[in-house]
């Protein structure tokens, strides 16, 4: 293949990957991508490097366009009612090779020589389309800010730490902002050697958050509009604390404070009956407008849970997540779970304690499931997923004096896991989700609609005390 660029010449690079704008991979490629063999997740990327860029996919440790030093990379993206743009998953970069990271620093680290420039083209994901046919939507070099330079070097560290205490194989999402360590291959077994341990640790590749993704694409789109607050201005602060001590230290001169003494002390009008309310005093308290959104909190799809704790520490509830579908949990593995994707981000718990009928902000704390833990709530997920399979949901059902029948289920409860287990999540019995088989007992085939729960006496001892 002739290329029709100049390798050598960024802006030779960048105009002809502007002409994809617009256009399908079926318009640009000559007949010969019509017989392309690429399948897998990342075909799209695949067709384009050999029948668009002219050059063999590979695994290279160097930049795609090694002579400008410039990466390629494709993803997909989803279109909002208002017609703005989101990413579809997260920007996965390269391998992680657990042998020869230990050995490097930031500068001379694969991950930045690889990926310090990079050629970003977004596509419109349509699962009803051949990939041949997905509109290409956005096409623009990008390099790192500054600012989120030096969050992302801080991650790098935090990752490389982690392999060189021979702990590779509990890497999680959660350890750090916004570049991750996801795993990387077709299934469970695919794992690596690392240094420092015996252990074999999952297969694993540099990754940008999902939420980092989508403040890239509004970059690209110029769809920000001034919609979020920073907490770290510039490169300087973000050299000196990380976004962990900005938060804290920010909440700590409001510890012991009730809620009325924080909102006297900021001066701020809020409506304290308003779902909105412990968002926005959040946000008051980190010096953030309330019509904005926290930057750093988005890109790094940072959790925030309140939580009310009784004067014996234990929170008043146990802490819900989303209700998982039944049709949906049957076909899932662990791995690619929605509560181990949750679980795996990064948290961070403000703490309120009542005093007679006040609440006192007692701290907050930054935290993400620990790998140990994480194998512990597998357990109560896999259980849950047999019982749906296996239309095993109702164990008996029993009428209160009331005439009123009260059914109890086989799910996983306290007794089973002192981390999580399952219960109702439902505005009341009729608020239910179709079930991919019908209940034996019951004979439904629609059931009332449950979440996993993090345990309260878990919080308490596991995050808050600890």
């Amino acid at each position: 293949m002739i290329l029709k660029y100049n390798q050598s010449d960024k802006d030779s690079v960048i105009e002809y990957a502007k002409e994809l704008e617009g256009k399908s991979l079926r318009q640009v490629c000559d007949e010969k991508v019509l017989k392309h063999s690429y399948s897998g997740k990342g075909n799209f990327g695949q067709v384009l490097e050999k029948f668009y860029f002219g050059y063999e996919p590979n695994s290279n440790a160097e930049a795609d366009f090694a002579l400008i030093g410039m990466e390629l990379k494709s993803s997909p993206l989803k279109q909002l009612k208002n017609d703005e743009f989101r990413s579809k998953e997260r920007l996965v970069l390269n391998i992680i090779n657990y042998v020869n990271v230990v050995n490097q620093n930031f500068e001379n680290s694969d991950f930045f020589k690889k990926n310090a420039s990079i050629l970003l083209v977004f596509y419109l994901h349509n699962a009803d389309f051949d990939i041949l046919d997905y509109l290409i939507k956005l096409v623009d070099e990008w390099s790192f800010p500054s600012t989120d330079l030096e969050i992302i070097k801080k991650d790098w560290q935090t990752i490389n730490e982690k392999i060189a205490n021979g702990k590779a194989h509990e890497l999680s999402e959660g350890d750090t902002f916004y570049l991750g360590a996801c795993t990387k291959g077709a299934n469970a077994l695919s794992v690596r050697k690392q240094p420092f341990s015996e252990i074999p640790a999952k297969q694993r590749a540099y990754s940008f958050k999902q939420g980092y993704v989508n403040h890239i694409i509004a970059s690209i789109a110029k769809e920000n509009k001034g919609i979020y607050g920073k907490l770290i201005p510039n490169a300087e602060v973000a050299k000196k604390q990380t976004i962990e001590e900005v938060v804290i230290s920010k909440f700590k001169s409001f510890y012991g404070k009730t809620e009325e003494e924080i909102i006297k002390i900021l001066k701020i009008e809020i409506n304290t009956k308003a779902k909105s309310f412990n968002a926005n005093l959040t946000k008051a308290i980190l010096g953030i407008e309330l019509d904005k959104e926290i930057e750093e909190f988005e890109k790094a799809e940072i959790i925030v849970k309140t939580v009310r704790l009784k004067e014996n520490d234990l929170p008043k509830e146990d802490i819900s997540f989303p209700n998982f579908k039944y049709e949906e949990i049957v076909n899932q593995d662990w791995d690619n779970s929605d509560f181990k994707n949750i679980l795996e981000h990064k948290f961070l718990f403000v703490f309120f304690q009542f005093e007679n009928d006040k609440l006192i902000l007692r701290k907050v704390k930054f935290w993400n499931m620990p790998y140990s833990d994480l194998l512990e709530v597998e357990k109560v997920w896999i259980k849950t997923k047999k019982i749906v399979a296996k239309g095993e949901i109702v164990k008996e059902v029993k009428t209160n004096k009331k005439g009123n029948e009260i059914r109890y289920t086989n799910f996983p409860d306290k007794k089973f896991s002192s981390i999580s287990h399952v219960r109702p999540h439902a505005r009341n019995t009729l608020d239910t989700y179709k079930l991919p088989r019908k209940d034996k007992l019951t004979k439904q085939d629609k059931y009332t609609k449950h979440c996993f729960w993090l345990n309260s006496s878990y919080v308490r001892d596991y995050i808050y005390l600890k």
